[in-house]
């Protein structure tokens, strides 16, 4: 499936030079002078090399046609992380090092998540939008304090440290947006 430039998004999976490729990061450009562009940092599935590619805003890329289907993950042993389908109930094992480092924190037992197959092999893991999370630790509000933004650090049940508004306290729990690790609301 062709797509433009500008469609490309973090996470796509492109066939580009016959080999398929994981979209890790990308920027748009509009120098002064000449046409717009965007830089993609991308990683081979199967070998784990990086590359950067330009690539021009009216360019066409293809996009890789891949099968989603819903697994549940069930737990890591060693760096195998273990999911089963949801339809059969067969299980299949993904190693850490096919999996994107941003991904596995939030990999807690029980997720349900999206894999993404070619030819029933694991390619690629899509995440809910949001995921409720429980907050480890968080810096105490000293009263009075004006001269901040409204937010402040805490760090979830999972290690990840996001930004919240002042009255969220240890303990409470809280939805995260897992594509940039921001709060969303607290769980009432």
């Amino acid at each position: 499936m062709k797509i433009s430039a500008n469609e490309i998004k973090v996470g796509n999976i492109l066939e580009f030079e016959n080999k398929l490729w994981k979209v890790l990061k990308l920027e748009h450009t509009k120098p002064g002078k000449g046409g717009a562009y965007i830089q993609v940092e991308l990683k081979d599935i199967n070998l784990g090399t990086k590359r950067n590619e330009r690539f021009r805003s009216d360019e066409n890329i293809e996009k890789a046609y891949l099968e989603q289907k819903t697994f549940q993950f069930l737990y890591s042993s060693g760096d195998e992380y273990f999911f089963m389908d949801q339809n059969n109930y067969e299980q299949i094992s993904i190693n850490k090092e096919k999996i994107i480092s941003d991904i596995l924190p939030y990999l807690k037992d029980g997720i349900n998540v999206f894999l993404e197959l070619k030819d029933d092999e694991p390619i690629n893991i899509l995440l809910p939008e949001t995921v409720t999370l429980e907050i480890k630790e968080a810096e105490a509000v000293i009263k009075g304090q004006t001269a901040t933004s409204g937010l402040k650090p805490a760090i979830l049940e999972n290690d990840v440290k996001v930004m919240v508004p002042p009255h969220i306290e240890k303990g409470m729990k809280i939805v995260v947006k897992t594509s940039d690790n921001s709060y969303v609301e607290k769980v009432k």
